[in-house]
């Protein structure tokens, strides 16, 4: 039997395989949306939520990637049976395939999610809290679009595979693709003229999708975008469009005022290895101090203690005579991070966030504190990006970062939330 090309071509003017793909995609896109929201709960949960909630999430996510979606769709469908009361709801095709779907791939989705969450370096959380950021802070404007960045290609496969399993609600008498196919050949007994047709629909389905999702990958791939250099004249003038960047000097210590920095007993063990024992260490209002000392003896853990990075054993740090850690204590969060905020630490791996901007960088935890206005942070951040020797490029304005820079990019960021700059009356270490 010749294969019919005329009516292979005469499918796609029929209304009905159209709808069809409507039903295909909004379908898909309503159990990947919801399924996209569930998972990222549950891969929070299960990565740092209370025993009691762990267990449970963990049962949900090893029982659904576990049931064929076929066997949970008829399950599902039929529940009516056992449960009249939710005929309305599940007796209808669409509801019960859109809840089988959902359900199936919020548990898939919960794993490609952890994965992206775990690819978030530590560092990057230690920086937001060195910039004084609440913990949901954090997560907003940290680790959730770094996250998400380093998920999305397994994401959008998996789009892909839910408008491929669509075809399997046929069973339940939704009328996709699969099923709008399989009435017409009962009728015609075309299969393969039919059966290639549909392949053809779905096909052009995903490759939409495809070049949309490239498009937003693209979109969120900052380091695509081309550095140009700036020429001396342009440098020129845009520094002369800006106003004069104004030095923040060393403010002398005052007779009788109380020192920026004052630690009393500072401990800190980890297991039975004390590493501070009973520090002790004043640092006055505009005095320039270096801790030296041979690798492991404590410099980094007393820096990071005194950024509360580190909780302490014993002993108390006061800021500018004002309580601010005291170990064994409880931590009120507020008055802690209105104490960090007033430190500024830039990392030994400068822990830059590299879904940002440099310019965001600098403009981020001002912006985060309403220190300013946009216009005035923005103008500020251009202050401290063009007080350099060196040549000015536009990647240092709206790309990725300058490798050879990443110090001089970290300090900018960390000096970017002087409060000094915007008119706060606070002194700063």
């Amino acid at each position: 039997m010749a294969f019919d090309w005329g009516y292979f071509f005469s499918l796609f003017s029929i209304g009905a395989f159209w709808q069809a793909c409507v039903t295909v995609i909004v379908i898909s896109t309503l159990s990947w949306g919801i399924g996209l929201v569930v998972g990222f709960l549950l891969a929070c949960a299960k990565l740092s939520a209370p025993r009691w909630v762990k267990i449970p999430v963990e049962l949900y996510i090893w029982f659904f990637r576990s049931v064929p979606l076929m066997v949970l769709l008829v399950f599902v469908y039929n529940l009516p049976q056992l449960f009249p009361v939710t005929q309305p709801l599940l007796g209808v095709p669409f509801i019960a395939g859109l809840v089988s779907m959902t359900v199936t791939e919020a548990a898939y989705m919960a794993e490609i999610h952890r994965g992206g969450l775990l690819s978030v370096a530590k560092g990057q959380s230690e920086a937001g809290h060195a910039l004084s950021f609440s913990f949901i802070g954090i997560q907003r404007l940290i680790v959730i679009p770094q996250a998400f960045r380093i998920s999305l290609p397994t994401l959008i496969n998996e789009y892909i595979t839910i408008i491929k399993l669509s075809s399997i609600l046929s069973v339940v008498s939704l009328p996709e693709l699969l099923l709008t196919g399989q009435r017409l050949y009962a009728q015609n007994f075309l299969v393969m003229e039919t059966l290639l047709a549909v392949a053809v629909y779905y096909v052009m389905v995903v490759t939409v999708f495809t070049w949309l999702f490239r498009a937003l990958e693209n979109r969120l791939d900052i380091q695509r975008k081309r550095p140009q250099t700036l020429s001396e004249a342009e440098c020129q003038a845009l520094r002369q469009s800006l106003p004069a960047l104004s030095e923040e000097s060393n403010t002398p210590a005052v007779n009788g005022a109380p020192p920026a920095l004052d630690l009393r007993g500072i401990r800190k063990s980890w297991g039975q290895h004390e590493v501070l024992k009973g520090i002790d260490l004043q640092v006055e209002n505009g005095e320039v101090i270096s801790i030296i000392g041979p690798s492991g003896s404590g410099k980094t853990t007393l820096i990071r203690t005194i950024n509360a990075l580190e909780s302490l054993d014993g002993g108390e740090i006061i800021l500018y005579g004002e309580d601010y850690l005291k170990g064994g204590a409880i931590v009120d969060k507020r008055q802690m991070r209105a104490g960090v905020r007033r430190i500024g630490m830039v990392f030994q791996s400068f822990n830059l966030f590299p879904h940002r901007t440099v310019l965001d960088n600098v403009m981020l935890a001002p912006r985060y504190h309403h220190l300013a206005s946009d216009a005035e942070l923005r103008q500020h951040a251009c202050e401290l990006l063009l007080n350099t020797n060196k040549s000015i490029t536009t990647i240092a304005f709206e790309c990725g970062f300058n490798d050879s820079n990443y110090f001089g990019d970290a300090f900018r960021r960390t000096k970017g939330v002087s409060p000094n700059k915007y008119r706060r009356n606070q002194e700063r270490i």
